[in-house]
C-alpha cells in the first residue's frame, strides 16, 4: 500500500512538473510571437521559426478590417495544436510583388522649414553675451517653419528676416516632436559681425548615399534605406519639403574594423535623376521613380513576392547591394534572430555578413548599404538598416512588410 502511495505520488510530481515546463513553453512563446500579422489571402498561419506553433480560429470571428487589406479576423495560436499561448489579430492580403533593388543612390532633400543645429551666444556693444535664441525658448533639434507668417526653406530666407529686424520682436512657428507652437525671438545686434543675429545656426538641407530596396514597376513608387534620414547634429528625423534621388557610382568602399564603422564612397553622376523623394520617416525613404528610371533599373533588377513575418527564419539568405559601380550583386548572409513582436520597427532582425568577398571588400555592413534588401526562400523579407559597431559582420535588419506598409502613404 505504501508502495502504490509513492508511485502514484511520484507520477503526480512527475505530471506537475511536465505541465509547468509546458505552460512555461507556452508563456516564453506568448512573449516572443506577434500580437497580430498579415497572412496570404486564403492561405494556412505558419511561423517558419516556430513549426511547432499552430493556428486555429477565434470564436470572435470577423472584426473591422484595417491596413489596406480585405479582412481581419481573430485567431489562437497554439503548441502542438493543444496548449494555447497567444490570441492575434490576423490581417489577409495578397502578398505583393516588387522589383528588388539594392542599387545605389543619392538623397537630396530640402527641408520643410530650416532646423536648428547649435546655439551660440552673440557679443553685445555692452559687452554682454546673449543667445537671443535660448532665450525664446529654441532647442537643438526645432524646425523653424515660418518667421513672421512667410514660410521659411531656406537659411538665406530666414537670416534676411533677422538681419532687416532692426531688433524687433519675430514670431516664429517652431515645430518640436511633430507639435507647432509659436515663440517670439528679439535679435540682437553683433558689433563683431556688425548685424542682427539670432545666436543659432541652421540646415536648410542634407544629401548622402543609401540603397534602393524595391518598387512597383506598375506606379514607379519605391523604398529605400529602412530608417530615416535624420541630421548628423541632432540625431531628428529631417522634415521634407522636396526631394530628389539621383543615380550614384560607388567608387570605393572604406573597410570597416571593430569600432570604427565603414563607409561607401561614391559620386552623383551628373544630370542624371531616378525621380522625386516625398516622404521619410521611421521605415525610410520613399519616392516616385520616372518612367525611364523604371525602366533602367528593371534591367539589371529581379522581382521578387514579399514574404511577410512569419515567412522569415533564422539561416541562410542573400543581400543584393553594391560596393563597386552602380549594379548590384548577390553576397550570403545569416539570420540569427528575429524579433517577430518587435516594438522597434526598423531592427527586426539581427543579421550576420558570411560571403568572404565582401568581409574581404567591406569587412561586413558599412555606411550606404543601408536598404540592401534581403532574400530568403525566393522572397523579399527584408532589407539591412544598421550595423554593430562593436562588431561590423553584424547589422540589424527591417521586414519588408514595415517598409511596404507606408509604400502608398
Amino acid at each position: 500500500m505504501r508502495i502504490k502511495r509513492k508511485i502514484i505520488q511520484s507520477t503526480a510530481v512527475l505530471l506537475s512538473a511536465g505541465m509547468l515546463g509546458l505552460f512555461g513553453t507556452a508563456e516564453y512563446y506568448s512573449v516572443h510571437l506577434p500580437s497580430s500579422l498579415t497572412k496570404e489571402t486564403g492561405s494556412e498561419i505558419k511561423i517558419a521559426e516556430y513549426p511547432e506553433i499552430s493556428c486555429c480560429n477565434y470564436p470572435s470571428g470577423i472584426i473591422p478590417a484595417s491596413k489596406n487589406v480585405s479582412g481581419t479576423s481573430m485567431a489562437t495560436l497554439t503548441l502542438f495544436g493543444a496548449i494555447p499561448v497567444k490570441n492575434i489579430e490576423v490581417y489577409e492580403a495578397e502578398a505583393p510583388t516588387f522589383v528588388v533593388g539594392g542599387n545605389p543612390f543619392g538623397i537630396k532633400l530640402l527641408m520643410d522649414g530650416v532646423m536648428v543645429t547649435e546655439l551660440g551666444e552673440i557679443e553685445t556693444e555692452n559687452g554682454e553675451k546673449i543667445c537671443p535664441a535660448k532665450n525664446a525658448g529654441i532647442e537643438v533639434g526645432d524646425v523653424i517653419k515660418s518667421a513672421d507668417g512667410k514660410n521659411i526653406t531656406s537659411n538665406d530666407e530666414l537670416q534676411k528676416i533677422i538681419s532687416e529686424s532692426d531688433g524687433n520682436k519675430i514670431k516664429l512657428i517652431i515645430n518640436r516632436k511633430e507639435k507647432d507652437f509659436p515663440v517670439f525671438l528679439k535679435p540682437e545686434y553683433s558689433e563683431s559681425s556688425g548685424s542682427w543675429r539670432g545666436g543659432m545656426w541652421v540646415r536648410d538641407s542634407i544629401a548622402g548615399i543609401g540603397t534602393m530596396t524595391f518598387f512597383n514597376k506598375t506606379t514607379g513608387e519605391f523604398a529605400g534605406l529602412g530608417h530615416p534620414v535624420c541630421d548628423s547634429d541632432t540625431g531628428e528625423l529631417v522634415p521634407i519639403y522636396s526631394g530628389e534621388a539621383v543615380p550614384v557610382e560607388i567608387t570605393d568602399a572604406k573597410k570597416g574594423s571593430k569600432g570604427i564603422p565603414g563607409e561607401l564612397h561614391g559620386q552623383f553622376m551628373y544630370g542624371g535623376s531616378f525621380g522625386i523623394l516625398n516622404r521619410n520617416n521611421s521605415c525610410g525613404v520613399y519616392g516616385m521613380l520616372s518612367e525611364s528610371a523604371v525602366q533602367s533599373l528593371s534591367v539589371n533588377c529581379e522581382q521578387y513576392k514579399m514574404g511577410y513575418r512569419q515567412d522569415v527564419k533564422t539561416g541562410k539568405a542573400e543581400i543584393l547591394t553594391t560596393v563597386s559601380g552602380d549594379i548590384p550583386k548577390k553576397y550570403t548572409v545569416e539570420i540569427e534572430k528575429i524579433d517577430y513582436n518587435s516594438a522597434e520597427s526598423t531592427k527586426n532582425m539581427v543579421i550576420r555578413i558570411t560571403d568572404k568577398e565582401l568581409l574581404d571588400l567591406t569587412g561586413g555592413i558599412v555606411q550606404g548599404m543601408s536598404g540592401s534588401p534581403i532574400i530568403q526562400d525566393g522572397k523579399l523579407i527584408g532589407a539591412v538598416t544598421h550595423v554593430f559597431v562593436s562588431d561590423p559582420t553584424k547589422g540589424y535588419a527591417i521586414f519588408a512588410e514595415n517598409m511596404a506598409e507606408y509604400l502608398k502613404g
